[in-house]
C-alpha cells in the first residue's frame, strides 16, 4: 500500500499492477455481483457469440482500476470522485492484464487529482481506457 502526500504526487506519476484472470475470477465476480450472464460463465452460449468464448466482466477489470487507486496512486486517504470507462476489447480467461494509471493533472485547492487510466493485455492491446477523479483527505 502507498501512503503518498499530497503533495508528493506529481503530474506525470504513474502505477500499475499485473494480473492474469482466471475462470475463478469470474466465477467469484458473478457470485459476489449477481452478474450470471452467460457470456462470462457458459462455454457453449459464449462459443456463438461475437467473441467465440467467454470473456471477463467489464466491471471485473475496471475493478482493477480502483485497486490501483486506492492503493498505490494515489493511494490510501484517497475518495473515489469519479471515473469515465470505455471498454475497447474484451479480457479472456488467462489474459493478462496490467492496468495503469497516471496523473494528468493536480487542483490544489480542492486536493483533487485526475488520472488517465488504462488497461492492456499481454499483447500491448488497450481493452479499457479512462479518467478518474480522486480526492486526497489526507496527508
Amino acid at each position: 500500500m502507498s501512503e503518498l502526500a499530497y503533495d508528493d504526487i506529481k503530474v506525470g506519476d504513474e502505477a500499475s499492477l499485473i494480473r492474469t484472470i482466471t475462470d475463478a475470477d469470474i466465477v467469484s465476480f458473478a457470485d459476489l455481483t449477481g452478474d450470471t450472464n452467460p457470456i462470462h460463465l457458459d462455454a457453449e452460449y459464449a462459443a456463438h457469440s461475437m467473441f467465440g468464448e467467454r470473456i471477463a466482466h467489464g466491471m471485473l477489470t475496471a475493478g482493477l482500476i480502483s485497486a490501483v487507486l486506492g492503493t498505490r496512486l494515489p493511494g490510501t486517504n484517497s475518495i473515489y470522485l469519479g471515473q469515465d470507462l470505455k471498454f475497447v476489447a474484451p479480457v479472456k480467461i488467462g489474459d493478462t492484464v496490467t492496468v495503469t494509471a497516471t496523473v494528468t493533472e493536480k487542483r490544489n485547492d480542492k486536493r483533487i487529482i485526475k488520472l488517465r487510466t488504462a488497461a492492456s493485455n499481454q499483447r500491448g492491446e488497450l481493452v479499457i481506457d479512462g479518467t478518474a477523479v480522486m480526492k486526497k483527505v489526507g496527508l
